[in-house]
């Protein structure tokens, strides 16, 4: 039986990054699937939280402002097909503060605890502003008003409410595959 270092290279396990991008992409597609049938029954003064702009802004936190705003776009694009306004309103207002919220973040200590729902309400606040913003400029009826200041209100208390747990599932699902205890991994 030949030793490790004998062995091919195309017969190894995907790189870690590989498999943290479908952990990733699984979770983009649960937490998207979870806003749109479980949240749309749990509604707060008419307001649903975005799950995939919170998760956007915890990848932003953890891997930088770059994957935050990718991870964004996705979540929102997906989400966007549930949606009656423009494709890809939500794909560019998530990226966006993503982004934002990622370059921010730089400076930032990670060890508080009430960093997530800091972070998941600053985030709501600056995606719901850059969807109405986008919303108006595209000629969306609705965007100018007072109502949608208020729901981008509401909605950013409700994604500070759901941040720990999303930032959580994120924080368990990036770390090295090597660090998990109690998982089985093929070499």
């Amino acid at each position: 039986m030949p030793e490790d270092s004998e062995m091919p290279e195309d017969s190894e396990m995907p790189e870690d990054s590989e498999m943290k991008l479908w952990r990733l992409a699984i979770l983009v597609v649960l937490l998207v699937v979870i806003q749109v049938t479980l949240f749309t029954h749990l509604r707060i003064l008419g307001v649903v939280p975005d799950l995939g702009l919170v998760l956007a802004v915890a990848i932003a936190y953890r891997q930088g402002p770059e994957a935050g705003a990718l991870t964004g776009f996705a979540a929102g694009l997906l989400y966007d097909l549930f949606l009656e306004t423009p494709l890809a309103m939500s794909a560019l207002s998530y990226a966006l503060a993503a982004y934002v919220i990622g370059v921010l973040q730089t400076g930032m200590f990670r060890s508080p605890r009430w960093i997530p729902p800091v972070l998941g309400g600053t985030a709501g606040v600056i995606g719901g502003l850059f969807f109405v913003a986008i919303g108006g400029l595209a000629g969306v009826p609705g965007m100018w008003t007072g109502r949608a200041v208020s729901v981008v209100g509401l909605a950013a208390l409700y994604d500070a409410l759901v941040a720990p747990p999303v930032f959580f599932l994120v924080n368990r699902l990036s770390r090295d595959d090597d660090a998990m205890v109690g998982t089985w991994r093929a070499r």
